[in-house]
């Protein structure tokens, strides 16, 4: 059989994307060659491996419409995959994760409508959760299809740390900066953190400033209301980060830290850190990654805590509602049916779905509970449901919610904000002016 061609480009981060696309087959757009499609994703395991795997799947499935598949670092493709759309270079399949990435896309004509493809096969919408498709719509048109699995933020605690210090976790934001304290007396970092990948460091204010205002600050944000980051509650939330930071809440140098390296969950699971914020998908890198640390119960995790005195529910969550595949307006017509195709029968399938359980994480298919429950990542997946299913708010992450060149702004003004470079009124002063419609 004809198997998938699988470059790792994630170290590349200069490669022009010329030279990116000859890397992973050539072009997908016109003048591509056969009924082949090409396909970026992310790297790292065990997610790559499940991605990998349904490529696989496929191809030995349609020997005459393969898919030749490129992955990359998280951070390097968000750059490179922006840089081969806007060059009409796209991949015939564009991995993502939805929102106003997905809308400027759809906006600029880059992406299919597959509104009238989910007319034709209704049985593929209903098979997943509704709410997946939120960050798929643009306008009432569906230009993605939900994919892989939920993903809400998770506030992850090291049992040992813990009980070698003598504490619980905390309960509230208040019981988070005195903990903070009791760690660095014992030369432990509080909160292990990847900040120069700036995403890490958003997580944070995303919980913050639902704690403290609740969704309808953020909200007003995305509708592009005039100074609506400088809300009252928002100043506050941006005002608690940097008094974190200044406790010295971070492990040192967290600003030259990466989240591809995973070098923030190691300093967790080895105990140099007693908490980490980060994504659900942390779990399976843990668990495989981490020696016995999973298996023999010293992981715990729980949803952000409540912040006195604020208005948001304790219930809420962010992240990521699901992952997204677009295909390229600028594609073959035997490649968008070949990625149609993989759409139909290859995303998601039993086999697919069973090995995101095996990794600690909750597909979006519907009628995955006795798999989910009899997994040995049970606890931990029905966690993850509970909070996913139970939100009264979901929030999708904040760099994919905002558009492509909003998002930078956010992500470089963050960085400045835990690097104490700027004050809360100037971080909001420069969103303002970068979201203000």
């Amino acid at each position: 059989m004809a198997l998938s061609r699988r470059t790792l480009l994630g170290l590349a981060a200069g490669v022009p994307v010329s030279a990116a696309l000859a890397g992973c087959g050539g072009s997908s757009g016109p003048g591509g060659s056969g009924g082949g499609a090409t396909y970026w994703y992310l790297n790292g395991q065990p997610q790559e491996g499940v991605r990998s795997g349904a490529v696989d799947a496929f191809n030995k499935a349609h020997p005459t419409g393969q898919i030749k598949d490129t992955t990359f670092q998280n951070d390097a493709y968000k750059t490179k995959i922006k840089t081969a759309i806007g060059a009409g270079q796209a991949p015939t399949i564009i991995w993502g994760w939805g929102g106003g990435t997905l809308r400027t896309y759809a906006e600029a004509g880059q992406v299919e409508d597959l509104t009238s493809w989910f007319g034709e096969h209704a049985e593929i919408k209903k098979g997943l959760f509704p709410s997946s498709f939120g960050a798929a719509t643009v306008d009432g048109r569906i230009y993605a299809m939900p994919c892989e699995v939920v993903q809400p933020i998770v506030l992850y605690c090291n049992k040992r740390v813990f009980d070698q210090v003598g504490v619980k976790p905390p309960q509230s934001w208040d019981d988070v900066m005195a903990l903070v304290p009791r760690f660095n007396a014992k030369g432990i970092a509080p909160f292990s953190l990847g900040g120069q990948s700036r995403w890490t460091n958003m997580m944070w204010l995303e919980f913050l400033f639902d704690r403290i205002g609740g969704p309808e600050v953020f909200q007003a944000i995305m509708e592009g209301e005039k100074n609506a980051w400088s809300h009252p509650d928002a100043i506050t939330a941006l005002t608690k980060i940097q008094e974190l930071v200044e406790a010295g809440g971070f492990v040192k140098g967290f600003s030259s830290i990466t989240a591809d390296s995973n070098a923030d969950q190691a300093l967790l699971y080895r105990g140099k850190a007693a908490m980490m914020l980060h994504g659900a998908w942390s779990y399976g890198i843990q668990q495989a990654d981490g020696g016995d640390f999973v298996s023999s119960g010293a992981l715990d995790y729980m949803n952000f805590p409540p912040v006195e005195g604020g208005k948001g529910d304790p219930g809420n969550t962010v992240g990521n509602p699901a992952q997204y595949l677009s295909i390229s307006s600028k594609a073959g017509a035997e490649e968008k049916k070949t990625a149609k195709e993989f759409f139909a029968s290859g995303v998601l399938r039993d086999e697919e779905a069973k090995k995101w359980i095996d990794n600690g994480s909750v597909p979006i298919r519907l009628g995955t509970e006795k798999l989910l429950a009899a997994s040995k990542n049970a606890d931990f997946l029905q966690f993850t449901y509970d909070i996913a299913s139970k939100a009264k708010v979901f929030g999708q992450s904040w760099d994919q919610a905002l558009s492509p060149a909003a998002a930078e702004t956010l992500l470089d003004n963050i960085a400045k904000l835990f690097q104490l470079a700027v004050s809360p009124k100037q971080f909001a002063n420069a969103l303002n002016a970068a979201t203000a419609r």
